[in-house]
């Protein structure tokens, strides 16, 4: 199993490399923060990362195809991890600055 500094380091650039592939508006955590990784003394909403697989979910701008986002997002996120990736859009975007996480992707 992964030390806690491993993981941290993996989610944060796991954040990075998500938000920064094109048409990524940003990431969800969900309704109630509920997707997420736990941390000690952190939390990184919109990905889950386990020792065997990753999900992240994404809010994707409505001007991007959403099925050639998801699958580049699946791609950097595996290239990084090495684990299977689920990728979930959950909405579309039409704001033209990034949506933070923290605020649960609204």
């Amino acid at each position: 199993m992964s030390t806690p500094d491993a993981q941290a380091t993996t989610a944060a650039g796991v954040v990075d490399a998500v938000t920064a592939v094109p048409g990524v508006a940003g990431l969800y955590g969900g309704i109630f923060g509920e997707i997420a990784t736990y941390l000690p003394g952190r939390r990184v909403n919109g990905i889950v990362l386990e020792d065997d697989s990753a999900e992240v979910h994404i809010l994707v701008d409505a001007t991007h195809d959403l099925r050639e986002v998801a699958s580049a997002v699946r791609e950097t996120v595996h290239d990084l991890t090495g684990v299977p990736t689920v990728v979930t859009v959950e909405d579309i975007s039409v704001r033209t600055e990034p949506i933070d996480a923290a605020d649960g992707g609204l």
